[in-house]
């Protein structure tokens, strides 16, 4: 008996759940975190790019390489640590770095990231962060050191993890274009706890820069959906009119509008079911933070209700607006085709009740003329029977009048009777 075989792609199934590991942070540390996006449909990028600019970075620092075809790799670069991840539309890459530097994000820690090999990307910066981690003894050194580094009108705060650390960051660019984070474990925080925690960070940012594409296609899909809104409400008061107006025209510019939103749709469906997801993404990790409240300050979760979820549900309705304006303009063509069959069907009957009486009268003449041909006929047939009985009518003592009296009926029963079975054998 054959053992039992497994299936090609189970071990492969297995792994890919453990595939991305979280870092390990030291409570003392500082991270550079990038995220790339191809230009165009990044959904569909030439990826081989993606690992040659990875494959540039790690030979720099002669840094061993990922299995081909790779997702996902965490290793070694120089002194640091190197966090890559490649997503369906953007590749992530994360520098962690042992230490604090005096000076509060310091650009330098970005400069991790050689200029020229940034350069070379393949494709454009969506966003960039830097992340601090440092162990502070007092929730006033905590404060004093928040209040001077961000813009406090934007300001979220946290404890998270049930008070294992406290995550802060405003979400604005600095002048150096990076995000701003600060991380501040507990002494006897583990470094993977940390890690997860700035993992969830990065993953936050980066999912809200991308969700927030959407915005900017939905903008641009209001503006075009109130021009076709207009031009199908003129369209419906036309055919709701008592204007004699060709339905045909009106139909074919309905079927015009269709046609545009169709395309709308074709250029947007992507983005906006894509916003949808990284939406949820967003909400989810803040989620699993597990804030709770540090000293009245803005949790990440309340900053997010009042700055983020205002530009998704924007998007949300530019999504719905879409889905409604086609529903009602594919209503209208279809009452526009019924209005159209009903129009030709009428049409139609006059037509049939026009050929009906055309052919009753055809019938008619028809009828005429197979009565004078008949008599055109028989004409001629009693003339040529009459050749026929003149020699047996002087023995007879007849007259010529007399015979062709007595003889005419007769023929012209017997052409009538004729012409009928001919006509019955045909039709028949």
């Amino acid at each position: 008996m054959a053992p039992l075989q497994d299936h090609p792609r189970r071990y492969e199934l297995a792994n890919e759940l453990h595939a991305r590991p979280f870092p390990e942070v030291s409570t003392n540390a500082r991270a550079a975190y990038l995220a790339i996006r191809a230009s165009g449909d990044a959904a569909r990028r030439d990826r081989d790019l993606d690992r040659a600019h990875l494959l540039a970075l790690l030979d720099r620092y002669g840094a061993p390489h990922p299995a081909p075809g790779a997702t996902h790799y965490i290793g070694p670069l120089g002194k640091y640590r190197l966090k890559w991840e490649s997503h369906t539309e953007f590749v992530t890459y994360t520098i962690f770095a042992d230490g604090v530097a005096d000076r509060a994000f310091d650009k330098g820690t970005f400069d991790l990231f050689p200029e020229d090999w940034l350069n070379d990307a393949p494709g454009q910066r969506i966003t960039s962060a830097l992340i601090r981690v440092e162990t502070v003894e007092a929730e006033a050194q905590i404060v004093e050191r928040i209040d001077s580094w961000f813009e406090r009108e934007s300001l979220a705060v946290a404890h998270v993890l049930d008070g294992a650390l406290t995550v802060a960051g405003d979400f604005r660019i600095d002048e150096a274009g990076h995000m701003r984070f600060a991380i501040f474990p507990e002494p006897d925080c583990g470094r993977r706890r940390i890690g997860r925690v700035l993992q969830r960070l990065c993953e936050i940012e980066t999912y809200k820069a991308m969700s927030m594409l959407g915005l900017v296609q939905a903008r641009k899909v209001v503006r075009e959906l109130a021009d076709i809104e207009q031009e199908l409400a003129e369209l419906m008061a036309t055919l709701t009119s008592k204007q004699d107006v060709p339905t045909e025209a009106l139909l074919e510019d309905i079927l015009g509008l269709s046609t545009r939103i169709e395309g709308i749709v074709t250029r947007t469906n992507f983005r906006f079911g894509a916003t949808g997801a990284y939406e949820a993404i967003v909400n989810q990790r803040i989620e699993v933070l597990r804030e709770s409240r540090f000293m009245a300050r803005q949790l990440f979760g309340e900053f997010m209700m009042r700055r983020y979820d205002p530009a998704m549900r924007t998007v949300q309705a530019a999504k719905s607006q879409l889905e409604s304006l086609a529903e009602r303009t594919a209503r209208a063509a279809n009452l526009l085709r019924t209005k159209v069959d009903v129009g030709r069907q009428a049409q139609n009957q006059s037509l049939l009740e026009s050929m009906n009486k055309r052919a009753d009268l055809q019938l008619r003449l028809q009828e005429t003329v197979e009565g004078l041909s008949v008599v055109a006929i028989s004409y001629y047939a009693v003339s040529l029977v009459g050749y026929l009985v003149y020699p047996v009518l002087e023995p007879l003592h007849l007259s010529k009048g007399l015979a062709l009296a007595l003889v005419t009926p007769l023929v012209v029963l017997a052409v009538w009777l004729g012409l009928r079975r001919i006509k019955k054998h045909h039709l028949g």
